[in-house]
């Protein structure tokens, strides 16, 4: 499951490095308070590095061993854009940033015929990082909704959906784009019990009434029932903090309140059915923000961020020791162009779970 934070994550908020004086003094307004981090280890250099208070759920994961986190992660030369940092993400290639995306080029490579919620998108439109050639990739951000729509109700809504069914069959050869309609139509039919399904499951906790709660409630029901999804998309906004960021009680606190609520909910689900094992859940957002604070008591547009994994285990089949990243990650102390962002030190696209 790929969980995108949109909008720049101010990683020095998420991991903080609160020994360091540089991150007080070039943070006076939105810098976190030493003495209510929560202490998860320390980089390769010794120095310390503890969670943001309001993640203390995954406080608790990252100390079972099932949460890893990684440091100033990125690509090179990186443009501070949404959008053009999106497009290299989804495609994980800043050189050609059109076509499928890593996602979607992992769907192409399963045998023929792929089945229709081979893939799952959580989110209203699907994201680049999903858009294949030839797999078609549902978004369904409610499954509850995710049903055939009639005015009849009774034995002639049952005749409409047939009438569609008949209606979507036709697949004429001559006429691809006609083809492409009907054969999604096909697939969205043949999928309406399973998302059914999903939508009946009683989770073994009690998810938050969020919409990162709700996505998140329905991947672990997808996953209980077994309806054969591969790959998850998730996606929450509001990230974007250049102003007003705060730092417990403000904005991004209640960002990552939010974050912290839903995928420890999700976490104990899944532990509780024993399906954690089979699952890797990426965190990541298309940057991170700069050193300093601005005029508006926000973070600008950065560069270098953060990842999480949690669920992974390593090739051995033993859990790997969670870890913040090995690169030094001391605040620069100076205001010159380069000092003012986070540094990219260990490229996306090396990422090995």
């Amino acid at each position: 499951m790929v969980l995108y934070i949109s909008g720049g994550n101010d990683a020095l908020s998420t991991l903080v490095p609160y020994t360091d004086p540089a991150y007080y003094t070039r943070r006076p307004s939105v810098a976190v308070e030493s003495d209510t981090v929560l202490q998860i280890g320390s980089d390769a250099a010794g120095r310390p590095q503890g969670l943001h208070p309001n993640l203390g759920g995954l406080q608790s994961i990252f100390n079972s061993g099932r949460l890893a986190v990684l440091q100033r992660t990125g690509y090179a030369d990186a443009s501070r854009s949404h959008f053009k940092g999106t497009d290299i993400w989804a495609t994980a290639n800043p050189e050609a940033v059109q076509g499928p995306g890593w996602l979607g080029r992992y769907l192409g490579t399963l045998a023929a015929p792929v089945d229709p919620l081979t893939g799952w998108n959580t989110a209203g439109l699907l994201p680049h990082a999903l858009q294949a050639t030839q797999v078609g990739v549902p978004s369904i951000p409610s499954p509850s909704d995710y049903a055939f729509s009639s005015p009849n109700a009774g034995a002639e809504a049952t005749y409409s959906v047939a009438a569609a069914s008949a209606i979507s069959s036709h697949v004429p050869v001559g006429q691809p784009q006609l083809n492409f309609v009907n054969s999604t139509a096909q697939a969205a039919l043949a999928t309406l019990d399973r998302v059914a399904a999903v939508a009946a499951y009683a989770p073994t906790v009690t998810y938050p009434t969020s919409g990162l709660g709700q996505a998140l409630q329905a991947v672990a029901g997808a996953m209980a029932t077994e309806v054969g999804t591969k790959v998850f998309w998730v996606q929450t906004g509001g990230y974007d903090t250049y102003a007003s960021q705060g730092t417990v009680d403000g904005t991004y606190g209640g960002l990552l309140s939010t974050l912290a609520a839903a995928m420890s909910s999700f976490y104990t689900d899944l532990a509780n059915q024993g399906l954690l094992s089979d699952t890797l859940v990426l965190l990541f957002s298309e940057f991170g923000r700069r050193v300093s604070e601005n005029g508006s008591a926000g973070t600008d547009h950065g560069v270098g961020g953060l990842m999480m994994a949690m669920g992974a285990r390593s090739p051995g089949g033993s859990m790997e020791r969670p870890r913040c990243s090995t690169t030094r990650r001391t605040i620069p102390t100076s205001r010159t162009a380069v000092a003012t962002s986070v540094t990219r030190s260990i490229s996306a696209r090396s990422m090995r779970m």
